[in-house]
């Protein structure tokens, strides 16, 4: 099987998507609407077999799906064209002193490179980074409608599929908007577990305030209330709420971490395959939190099931993730999805498969239809 992972990468395609979404979402750092846009890669090796990736970008946040795209064919292609396969730690390493930031397109390249090698020698790729430490991983969806009706039928949906956790995106609107939404949720649904996220929301005049209020009605843990680069504010409102503090903005990859858990401004973090730039960067960001005494769970940007598969096999293999996924979207918030077959859910829950690979493939036709760029496009 090792002289398998030999054989060169002869193929890198790519896909620039636009998959229509089922409604507007706001956050504190910006809106999507209409669609989310997504990158998605395919490598192919000398002896026929593919490997998928997805760069999910969202400009706001961790950059634009055009420099995830210029960054992968540009910069990451000459990488890895006509070398072996199985070199993924050279290749990521590379990946770094190749090109800056871009860490949505290097997670894709690390995601195709890892499903390529899965489906080579027959193992999934939780196999690959670790062994599978979980069968499940306890499904969170986020909140973030400006019509709150059209939310509260979309809990009512989330119960009879056995979810029991949502988070609810805040510092959008006004206060009041986000105390009665939150005040709504707790009268409503008394078991549910219930987060909260400002995405960058409050300012520092009048932070400390609403999280009192907002602590008063016992979330879980309240997300990133304030900018990312305000470490000692984010430190000062921990110790002042009563209420675990999370990070997201602030804590990119493990460098980030160090930082975040030797300056003390969070409980816990966000970890994210597009963030850390891969998922071995992410499984570093979970551990470092670990060591520092604080939890995580897993994140995601505006995803397609593709990503969300590679983010669940990363989950599957990291032990010190223990606060459930996002991976929604997929399921509740694209029109449709690009998968073959449906992304596994079941009682609330990601199932995390046994296949070779990610487990999962895309349909080739939902590639071609949501296409703005593809091969077929660009040879056409």
């Amino acid at each position: 099987m090792t002289g398998e992972l030999n054989q060169p990468i002869t193929g890198f395609d790519l896909w620039h998507l636009e998959v229509p979404v089922v409604s507007r979402r706001d956050h504190g750092v910006g809106t999507v609407a209409d669609v989310c846009e997504t990158i998605v890669l395919r490598l192919t090796s000398e002896g026929g077999a593919e490997g998928f990736g997805e760069a999910a970008a969202w400009a706001v946040f961790t950059g634009s799906p055009e420099a995830s795209y210029a960054a992968l064919d540009r910069y990451l292609r000459p990488l890895v064209l006509g070398q072996p396969a199985g070199h993924i730690g050279r290749f990521m390493a590379d990946a770094e002193r190749a090109v800056a930031h871009c860490t949505e397109a290097k997670a894709a390249l690390e995601t195709a490179l890892l499903d390529l090698c899965g489906r080579i020698v027959g193992v999934p790729v939780w196999a690959l980074l670790g062994g599978k430490c979980r069968d499940t991983i306890p499904l969170s969806c986020s909140l973030a409608d400006p019509d709150f009706d059209a939310d509260l039928r979309l809990v009512d949906r989330l119960r009879a599929d056995g979810v029991n956790i949502v988070k609810l995106k805040t510092g959008v609107k006004d206060h009041r908007f986000d105390m009665m939404r939150l005040e709504r949720l707790r009268s409503d649904h008394p078991d549910l577990c219930v987060r909260v996220d400002y995405n960058q929301g409050l300012g520092p005049e009048d932070a400390e305030a609403r999280l009192r209020d907002v602590a008063r009605l016992a979330p879980d843990f309240i997300e990133q209330p304030v900018r990312a680069d305000q470490y000692a504010l984010m430190a000062r409102l921990r110790h002042a709420v009563e209420v675990p503090l999370l990070a997201d903005e602030s804590v990119f990859g493990p460098e980030d971490m160090l930082r975040a858990a030797s300056e003390g401004i969070c409980d816990g973090v966000a970890v994210k395959i597009m963030k850390a730039g891969g998922l071995r960067r992410a499984q570093r960001v979970a551990e470092i939190a670990a060591a520092a005494g604080l939890t995580a769970y897993g994140g995601d940007m505006f995803e397609t099931g593709l990503a969300h598969m590679a983010g669940a096999q990363m989950i599957a293999a990291t032990p010190a993730i223990k606060l459930g996924c996002e991976f929604y979207q997929a399921r509740y918030y694209l029109q449709e999805d690009i998968l073959e077959t449906p992304f596994p859910v079941s009682d609330g829950a990601v199932v995390v498969p046994d296949g070779p690979g990610l487990g999962v493939v895309p349909a080739p036709d939902a590639l071609e239809r949501f296409a703005r760029r593809s091969p077929a496009r660009e040879m056409a």
